[in-house]
């Protein structure tokens, strides 16, 4: 082929009728981006891979910090360590049978909630670890939970039969005097062992509530106790809220005067601020915390528990080894409603709770009304 004479020459490429050389082939048409749950406007084209972003490592990490916040979202840190726990068995128990642990199929999944029944482990316990299991998941990759969630209804059911519903007793006013009686005021561990007998049972505390408490969040004047509860069951985004105990004529029960000699207390110890109830040595000093690492100068619910446990057994309780905090809140309640009281507010439950309803208010109206009653006062006498 002749060119004109000072004309660019370039590089030709000889192809066969019909093809194009690979550096000019035409692209493939973007796949369409659609699913079942796609929704188009009239005139509206598909989307097309074309369409979507390019993501780069940028995009999907997060900080340190963030980290560890969606590591202990929305779950104190007993529930998030407790989390973390389960999770570990899990994933030894998958090593164990030769299973993916992350992400499990729902095979899996069902397979090891099979497994804990077998093991004979309490329905909450079951449900612990399956909420523990699926949140650990990535969230496109979640196992199903039909099938596990009618294996522990059928398994709650036997549970139920096998097992007493054990509450823990309500401590009385009968009960509270003998315990506290045996609060010697003239140690650290009496005034402090005093003060949260007091302050459980006005607040109507559950014993996390107590174990949570800093000195910030106790205020006293002469008429009244005002407890700032940071955080609770029923207000786990920790919005707070306040509770007041009012002061007794009676000294021994006054928790005006309890929590004014505690203070006293941690005072000389020089505690100023921070946890307000601590753990104390046999000799009454502060029990070294160093390896606490979890709660630091805050004691645990356990602790709580077992001060409470400990006052009982000295107060000769028959019942002692069955007594919790939880008697503390249970017969503070009961007190309420039997005066003709709500204690659903004091006791930090829901409006409406049904708890308060069944267990306090409805049971406190059916002695009030019970038959019984007008039998003795015929006896004795007395009006009914």
């Amino acid at each position: 082929m002749e060119h004109e004479a000072g004309a660019e020459v370039v590089d030709a490429e000889v192809v066969e009728e019909g093809r194009l050389p690979a550096a000019i082939q035409p692209r493939p048409a973007a796949r369409p981006v659609v699913d079942r749950h796609t929704i188009l406007y009239p005139g509206q084209g598909l989307p097309t891979e074309a369409d979507q972003p390019t993501y780069t490592e940028r995009d999907l990490y997060v900080s340190e910090q963030t980290a560890e916040r969606l590591e202990n979202q929305s779950a104190p840190k007993n529930t998030s360590a407790n989390y973390q726990s389960q999770r570990n068995k899990f994933a030894a128990w998958c090593a164990g049978e030769g299973r993916v642990a992350r992400p499990c199929t729902t095979a899996t999944y069902v397979e090891y909630v099979a497994h804990l029944i077998e093991l004979g482990r309490s329905p909450n316990a079951i449900n612990a670890a399956m909420s523990a299991i699926r949140t650990w998941m990535p969230e496109d990759q979640k196992p199903g939970t039909k099938q596990a969630r009618g294996m522990l209804n059928e398994y709650r059911k036997t549970w139920a039969k096998r097992t007493a519903v054990r509450k823990a007793p309500p401590i009385t006013d009968e009960l509270l005097r003998a315990m506290v009686a045996t609060c010697d005021l003239r140690t650290i561990a009496g005034r402090r062992d005093r003060c949260m007998l007091l302050l459980g049972r006005g607040a109507l505390n559950r014993r996390i509530e107590l174990a949570d408490l800093s000195i910030a969040d106790v205020a006293v004047d002469d008429d009244f106790v005002t407890l700032h509860i940071r955080s609770s069951k029923t207000d786990q985004e920790a919005k707070g809220e306040h509770t007041d105990i009012p002061a007794e004529d009676d000294p021994l029960l006054d928790p005006v005067a309890a929590v004014r000699d505690w203070l006293t207390a941690l005072h000389h110890l020089g505690v100023r601020e921070g946890a307000f109830f601590r753990a104390l040595t046999s000799r009454g000093t502060l029990q070294n915390r160093a390896v606490a690492k979890e709660r630091g100068d805050y004691v645990t619910g356990d602790a709580i528990n077992d001060w409470v446990r400990g006052r009982a057994h000295k107060a000769g309780a028959k019942n002692w080894q069955q007594i919790t905090a939880h008697g503390l809140r249970r017969g503070g309640a009961q007190a309420i409603a039997e005066a003709g009281g709500d204690p659903t507010k004091q006791g930090r439950w829901k409006p409406g709770s049904a708890v308060v309803k069944r267990e306090y208010l409805d049971r406190a109206q059916s002695r009030a009304e019970n038959p019984w009653l007008k039998v003795q006062a015929k006896r004795s006498g007395k009006p009914a």
